[in-house]
């Protein structure tokens, strides 16, 4: 990809690593982040990084949450159930929690809620939460959450990556094994489309360059627009999956246009504020932002000819 005036150095790293290394220590000037970790920093007054609306994954998260299998768990019976979550602001827990509460009508307050590793035991809450009235987190140090639910003292865990155990015959199962289904028709009935990840730039990096926003956005489109191109070329295969081009058709019939992945605020508003209310709601956002306290003016407009 390449960004007018800028000489880039690219790191690929996991989701996991990067969002580590970059809110602890901010060792780059651009990074893709979590959009709740954002959405925290933003709602508590934190602008030391300045967002694009560049977004670099999109999953729903019917498919986030986990049982043991045969356990009988039902969704609309988790008043008193015990939940394991990977961090209380990770952008697929909020998304889930969401799913939980609005179409399920799970009360947060009557659940039982712990933190920990999903595999690994030991991750921390890195975000600074202000949990609603009634909630209570127990952080977990010495056993994974899969564990926790194989040997019984979970009954649902919330995951943005499937649980050791999770496949077929395996003690892990989805709360929602036709979680397919109900994505596609939550998606077209409230218009949500999960973001996960957007584009972050160091703030004091838009100080000096305050250029640098507009002409990353535009790379990215022209990358992204180029990208798609490529899937969508009949007869040639540029993917090793069969009928890339069907799923290009699904999702621009999901967005209602001819972008199957669109940025800027305007096409992801509706996504945008839902999430925005989902985070202040469940106390991962300390006040109610809009959409438009994410990203600077520079990139909500552009020039005309």
């Amino acid at each position: 990809m390449k960004v007018e005036g800028v000489a880039l150095t690219s790191l690929d790293l996991s989701p996991e690593e990067v969002f580590f290394r970059f809110v602890a220590f901010r060792e780059w000037d651009v990074s893709e982040l979590s959009f709740a970790k954002y959405a925290s920093m933003r709602a508590a007054g934190d602008s030391s990084l300045v967002a694009l609306p560049v977004f670099t994954s999109r999953v729903f998260r019917h498919s986030a949450i986990y049982v043991r299998a045969g356990s009988g768990v039902r969704s609309d019976a988790l008043a008193g159930a015990r939940i394991g979550v990977a961090e209380w602001a990770q952008t697929a827990g909020v998304y889930a929690r969401a799913l939980l509460m609005h179409e399920f009508g799970l009360d947060l307050a009557q659940a039982r809620w712990f933190q920990g590793g999903v595999n690994q035991p030991g991750r921390h809450e890195q975000a600074r939460l202000a949990l609603p009235d009634g909630v209570r987190i127990t952080p977990v140090a010495d056993r994974s959450l899969t564990q926790m639910l194989c040997e019984g003292d979970l009954d649902v865990v919330i995951s943005a990556r499937p649980p050791d155990g999770f496949g077929a015959g395996a003690p892990v199962d989805r709360l929602f094994p036709d979680h397919r289904v109900r994505e596609l028709e939550y998606g077209a009935r409230t218009g949500i489309v999960p973001i996960m990840h957007l584009v972050v730039v160091r703030g004091e990096t838009v100080e000096r360059h305050p250029w640098v926003p507009m002409n990353l956005l535009g790379a990215f489109e022209r990358s992204k627009r180029n990208a798609l191109e490529r899937i969508g070329e009949p007869g040639l295969s540029r993917t090793p999956l069969l009928w890339p081009g069907d799923a290009l058709q699904e999702a621009r019939e999901l967005f209602g246009g001819p972008d199957a992945w669109p940025y800027g605020l305007e096409a992801n508003r509706p996504t945008i504020d839902a999430f925005l209310g989902f985070c202040h709601e469940q106390g991962v956002a300390a006040r109610r932002l809009a959409p438009e306290d994410l990203f600077p003016e520079t990139v909500l407009s552009t020039y005309k000819v």
